[in-house]
């Protein structure tokens, strides 16, 4: 309990600001580009993208549901986590987020896709009673309901991989916390298949736009032009 108390004194205000704002931009994005496929009438043309023979090899798990909720969380942690690393990580990995927000949106706006929940049997949790049941009936109503759009790229998967990309290797960050970040990573993308939220498609692209980000930023290194301009 002290080292995560030392840890959270660590955390400068600007590292729980952008926890916060960065949780309501991925949420607002995500509404924002499903309301304007709807105006556009792209929603239309909406595609189900699944690999029938992989796909379907993932069971229902309703405990997976809290691992999903959970990942909320783990997102507010993400840039507070990195805030404690050099600035010049921190600018980038908050660059490179922004990067793969954006690319995200764009997918939701312009190439929505769907899963029929109906035909995929799932509506069937909402009449099951116990409490993983439900929380499961939970997530589905908060997110479509008997249909859900904007599932490429996965914002879970994409968010996750690049909460976990920001400490990795970090001399700041613990070893404990970096493991710690990429089991919650590799949990959380196991949970949108578990749950029946995402297919593997928008698991990869979420993680594939995650690494590009990453990658790109760090070579692009908006974080050193800065360092150099105010040093």
């Amino acid at each position: 309990m002290k080292k995560l108390t030392d840890l959270l004194k660590r955390v400068p205000w600007w590292g729980y600001v952008l926890g916060i704002v960065y949780f309501a931009l991925q949420y607002g994005m995500y509404r924002l580009g499903n309301w304007l496929s709807v105006v556009l009438g792209t929603i239309n043309y909406a595609f189900e993208w699944k690999i029938a023979p992989i796909d379907d090899l993932f069971p229902v798990i309703p405990a997976f549901s809290l691992i999903y909720i959970y990942s909320y969380v783990f997102w507010i942690m993400g840039p507070m986590a990195v805030s404690i690393t050099k600035r010049r990580n921190f600018i980038n990995y908050i660059c490179g987020l922004t990067l793969a927000y954006i690319i995200g949106f764009l997918f939701f706006v312009f190439m929505p896709t769907y899963m029929d929940r109906v035909k995929e049997g799932l509506m069937e949790y909402a009449d099951k009673t116990g409490f993983l049941n439900q929380l499961l009936a939970s997530v589905f109503a908060a997110d479509g309901g008997t249909m859900a759009f904007n599932l490429f790229p996965s914002y879970h998967c994409l968010i996750s991989a690049y909460c976990w990309l920001g400490v990795w290797k970090q001399p700041e960050i613990s070893k404990g916390f970096q493991m710690y970040s990429l089991i919650m990573f590799i949990l959380i993308v196991l949970s949108t298949l578990f749950t029946k939220q995402h297919y593997i498609p928008d698991c990869f692209g979420g993680i594939g736009i995650a690494v590009f980000c990453y990658w790109l930023m760090n070579r692009l290194d908006p974080g050193k032009k800065w360092e150099e301009k105010h040093s």
